[in-house]
């Protein structure tokens, strides 16, 4: 690839298809402005709630209407930007979708409070009263569990008000990264001139099997951060003490404690993750370091080498449409029903694919309520993102299903438990392909990039949660996050879980500028968390149990109609314990042995 293509210049058919949201610019712009004044079919209701059933219900559904075409508005202006934030129509439609936004969040703030301002007593015999309230049961019951922790409807009508304001620091990193953050190309030693940027890194570069092209690009990729490291510092930062203050203002013991209210998960559930994961996933993680650095005859190992290929001769390459039959016929034991979506998100060009100047790097994928899925990521050619796909494809199944049999407010399940059916896909898929082959190269292959799906939940997202919980300790303790700060925090935290295996240069503590994480609440842990749940489900689906497969897709379908620990029961999984965590880290041991094995003489 001599340079990376501008959106115009990519396939089409590598695109996703956003006419299912909007057929054009002019009818986007009209629902714009007509859901502005739609608000007030909501306001009709203001200081009505507490009247009777009819007006509680009527309310709520006018507002779950209002919401789905809110959510259609915001995802399609979030596509463009994401495919393309180099294009100043997609910036200027994520800044009217911001702006307008804030002042519908203003006008409806009302709603909660004086939700609460309803005796509990008189919310029960209302959904006794009116059957129609019973699928807002759950709601209902998490709008009231925030009662102690609400504000004075005024000063809560100010805060929505301000929501543009409170969510620009998301808003500036993102559009750095996408917008202004260009990186220089490099030279390798064979003299080709290698084109550099963020997703071309984290896909390739980073798993190159040439060690000189895996230090030559990540010297760019540190290089370039660095130039950014002050700016995102006083980004995050601000971030962070919006976080801090909120919790303050609120009641909250801490900001964890607000966090983790929203996610429905206990402290010791939160903490459990953290620590079993770092204390006994570190040593075998460091036997994997040390493989690696035997492998590649290594005098050390460094962090720029940790996502080397296991096998530098064997890195099979795939295109799209083989990656395609291979999600597909792995995913045949979900059934039926969940075959056909993963076939259509295929056909009907859910999947944009493309690689091109200005897009979003990682991956991600979009469920808007009443529309159809849409995944993000760049194909560069390289199996491991066949996995990375199937990934997404399970955030996409799960919300597919959650949609259909679920009312808006009921789809979305607790940070908690989303990464687990898109993890469990990326299991599934690593069993299919063992199936199919009997070389053991090819199932060293595999085995090696399950351990990836492991390292990037167990480790990378882990870390940032550990990392997480550091710096929101410094900020209530009045300590100020420069750059400096964070980076010496990240690399306390990487230096921590690796120990001397690992040698870390400066670079490694710029990694917390990475990911867009850190502006989504306590995410990154949760990674750790649905894997966890999807390794214990695997192994019941592995067996045979009666109903493991009807459960679990029981569990998709419920969406957000129960916390997590009670929809993980569903499967008959205890995450209030640590032994799922234990068994899924000693699964990981499992996987290492199998690899040194393979490479013993």
């Amino acid at each position: 690839m001599s340079k990376i293509l501008k959106r115009h210049e990519v396939d089409e058919a590598t695109t996703w298809d956003v006419t299912s949201l909007f057929k054009d610019e002019t009818l986007f712009e009209a629902e714009l402005v007509s859901v502005v004044k739609d608000v007030e079919t909501v306001l009709q209701y203001k200081g009505k709630l507490h009247e009777d059933a009819e007006h509680l219900f009527g309310a709520i559904k006018t507002l779950e209407t209002l919401q789905e075409r809110l959510v259609r508005l915001s995802t399609y202006a979030m596509l463009q930007i994401s495919a393309d934030g180099t294009n100043p129509t997609h910036q200027a439609n994520a800044a009217k979708v911001s702006a307008n936004f804030a002042e519908i969040a203003g006008k409806l703030a009302f709603f909660e409070p004086e939700i609460l301002s309803i005796d509990e007593t008189t919310i029960h015999q209302y959904m006794e009263e009116e059957q129609q309230l019973q699928p807002y049961k759950k709601m209902l019951q998490d709008i009231l569990a925030k009662k102690p922790y609400t504000l004075l409807p005024e000063v809560e009508e100010v805060l929505a008000s301000l929501s543009d304001v409170l969510d620009a620091p998301y808003m500036i990193y993102e559009r750095s990264k996408s917008s202004d953050m260009t990186f220089k190309s490099f030279v390798d030693v064979l003299g080709n001139t290698r084109p550099m940027s963020e997703a071309l890194y984290e896909d390739e570069y980073e798993m190159a099997t040439r060690s000189n092209v895996r230090k030559l690009a990540y010297d760019r990729f540190v290089e370039t951060f660095n130039r950014y490291k002050n700016t995102y510092a006083a980004t995050y930062a601000t971030e962070v003490q919006k976080q801090v203050t909120l919790s303050k203002v609120r009641g909250y013991d801490s900001v964890i404690d607000m966090l983790l209210h929203e996610q429905q998960v206990t402290k010791e559930m939160y903490e459990n993750q953290l620590h079993v994961i770092q204390e006994e996933l570190a040593p075998h993680m460091r036997r994997l370091a040390k493989l690696k650095e035997k492998i590649y005859q290594l005098d050390n190992i460094r962090f720029c080498d940790l996502k080397a290929p296991i096998d530098p001769d064997f890195e099979p390459t795939i295109s799209f449409e083989e990656a395609e039959k291979n999600i597909i016929a792995s995913l045949e034991p979900l059934g039926i029903e969940y075959s056909a979506i993963m076939k259509k998100a295929f056909s009907d060009r859910w999947i944009d694919y493309a690689s091109n100047v200005g897009k979003q790097s990682g991956a991600f994928c979009a469920s808007p309520y009443g529309a159809h899925p849409y995944i993000l990521l760049t194909w560069t050619g390289n199996a491991r993102g066949m996995f990375t796909l199937a990934h997404e494809l399970g955030h996409a199944g799960h919300f597919y299903l959650a949609n259909e049999h679920q009312t808006l407010f009921n789809t979305e399940p607790s940070t908690y438990f989303v990464e687990a059916p898109s993890t469990m896909n990326e299991l599934l898929l690593a069993e299919h392909l063992m199936k199919e082959t009997d070389d053991p190269r090819m199932k060293r292959w595999i085995i090696s990039v399950l351990l990836d799906t492991y390292y990037h939940n167990f480790v990378t997202h882990l870390l940032e949660g550990a990392f997480q919980q550091r710096v929101y300790t410094l900020a209530e303790e009045g300590v100020p996050l420069t750059a400096d700060v964070l980076c010496e925090e990240k690399e306390a935290v990487i230096r921590n879980f690796w120990g001397d295996t690992v040698e870390l240069d400066k670079g490694a503590g710029l990694t917390w500028m990475r990911q867009p994480h850190y502006y989504m609440g306590l995410y990154p842990y949760t990674y750790s968390a649905g894997l966890t749940v999807a390794t214990a489900q695997l192994q019941k689906i592995k067996r045979e149990e009666d109903n493991a497969i009807h459960r679990w897709l029981e569990v998709l379908r419920a969406g957000g109609t129960k916390k997590p620990v009670d929809l993980i029961n569903m499967l008959e999984i205890d995450m209030t314990t640590t032994a799922p965590i234990k068994e899924a880290v000693a699964y990981v041991g499992k996987l290492i042995d199998e690899l040194e094995k393979s490479f013993a003489p």
